[in-house]
């Protein structure tokens, strides 16, 4: 018994270092760092590249995105992701990339049900919360509060698409 006391508050006491260790490498990291070292973000950042914007959001900041999983880009309906990554689609996809970002620093304490939020896109996306669940326009939040040195992220299991695309 008292062994495996010992050893859960050990275990306990490295998962907390662990933590700590890994919220202080990703607030020493720009947004861009950040989603380029996460596993389920690849696809982001092939679209963010693909759009031009690596250095925006490597800028000063803050940002706040929600930022969509591989899983994400993924459930759109087929070839849409690759017609958004061609070249001459550029704005299109730059809209859609924009309307994940808002500007200024917003931590999940800081979101309200029915609240509404400007993205850089220039529209709004809408906040709804029941319980635990977070979704911003319809899509839910999987992760919230990942800090990065210029803002925030919060992981989203949809592409959200502004109103008129």
């Amino acid at each position: 018994m008292k062994t495996q006391k010992i050893f859960r508050s050990l275990a306990a006491t490295l998962f907390a270092m662990l933590l700590t260790v890994s919220v202080a490498k990703a607030q020493s990291k720009d947004i861009v760092e950040l989603a380029v070292g996460a596993d389920n973000l690849k696809t982001l950042v092939a679209a963010v590249k693909a759009g031009g914007l690596v250095e925006t959001l490597q800028g000063d900041g803050p940002f706040t995105v929600f930022a969509p999983t591989d899983e994400a880009f993924a459930a759109l309906p087929a070839g849409t992701l690759e017609m958004l990554l061609k070249p001459e689609n550029k704005d299109k996809l730059v809209a859609i990339l924009t309307y994940h970002v808002v500007a200024g620093k917003v931590m999940s304490t800081d979101l309200s049900n029915g609240q509404k939020a400007k993205t850089v896109q220039g529209q709004n996306v809408s906040v709804s919360i029941s319980g635990s669940t977070v979704k911003i326009s319809g899509a839910k939040v999987v992760a919230a509060d990942v800090k990065a040195k210029n803002g925030v992220v919060h992981i989203i299991d949809k592409v959200i698409l502004p109103p008129n695309m």
